[in-house]
């Protein structure tokens, strides 16, 4: 029987959470989760991670979401997150984004964060995170994917790799995740086995320096016993100051996601 040591507070307006854990080896620890893509549920998936990692673990978890006018969550408003504040305290960033265009006054702090050496976990979408417009007058437009002044913006240069392409048909070839050989005992994987997704996976180049842990093998149909589709490919997750980029993976997934890490 597993005990949840665990309580979550809300803020006056409803618009992120926190999970306070009260025992376990993240006891004093601040994680802060960043949900918003469109797409792959991170609204879902994120605060079922900061349960388990705040009833279990005794982390302190805050998730931060993407609201709407109306003070609802809404991932398809792509230019309010409230609470990043929270960063400040943070001993860990954990996100799923997608083509975010924060203000200044959210991204002032994620920037520092991200400039701060603290580590960030980097989950499908992020690679992508930010979208601002080419003709933008702003100094955060550098952050945008499709970045010309900072090639590839935030994803390319602190991740390893913006946006580029799927692979596999979405809906009718799922992913399998095939762990390198010599990745068999990395303490990332520890506990980890049948990685396996119905999404599918991201194109990626990891940077030379990376350490590959497990390739993305698309599959012929939507079950883990299925051949390989014809066409394979690498998806990647790589670090840079302890950042680990995921480029696969849903709130439907199995673990599926792709990974890579480098020192």
């Amino acid at each position: 029987m597993i005990c949840l040591a665990a309580f979550a507070m809300l803020n006056a307006a409803d618009e992120w959470v926190t999970y306070l854990g009260e025992k376990g080896p993240g006891k004093g620890k601040h994680i802060v989760f960043l949900a918003g893509d469109e797409e792959y549920r991170s609204e879902e998936g994120l605060p079922q991670l900061a349960k388990i990692l705040a009833f279990r673990h005794g982390f302190k978890c805050t998730v931060l979401f993407s609201i709407n006018k109306r003070g609802e969550i809404d991932p398809n408003t792509t230019n309010n997150q409230p609470g990043m504040e929270a960063l400040e305290t943070a001993d860990l960033c954990i996100m799923l984004l997608r083509f975010r265009q924060w203000p200044y006054s959210h991204m002032s702090h994620f920037v520092n964060y991200c400039f701060s050496g603290k580590p960030i976990i980097a989950l499908r979408t992020s690679t992508h995170a930010f979208n601002y417009p080419l003709d933008s007058q702003s100094p955060l437009r550098k952050f945008s994917w499709n970045s010309k002044e900072w090639h590839g913006g935030f994803g390319k240069n602190l991740l390893g790799e913006t946006w580029v392409s799927h692979w596999g048909v979405h809906g009718q070839e799922a992913t399998r995740g095939i762990v390198e050989t010599s990745a068999t005992n990395h303490p990332i994987l520890k506990g980890v086995s049948n990685i396996f997704g119905t999404t599918d996976v991201y194109e990626a180049a990891p940077p030379i320096d990376a350490e590959i842990l497990v390739r993305g093998a698309v599959l012929a149909g939507m079950r883990i016993s299925d051949p390989r589709a014809k066409v394979t490919r690498t998806g990647g997750v790589w670090t840079q100051q302890q950042q680990l980029t995921a480029t696969g993976g849903a709130a439907v997934d199995h673990f599926g996601f792709s990974v890579a890490l480098s020192s």
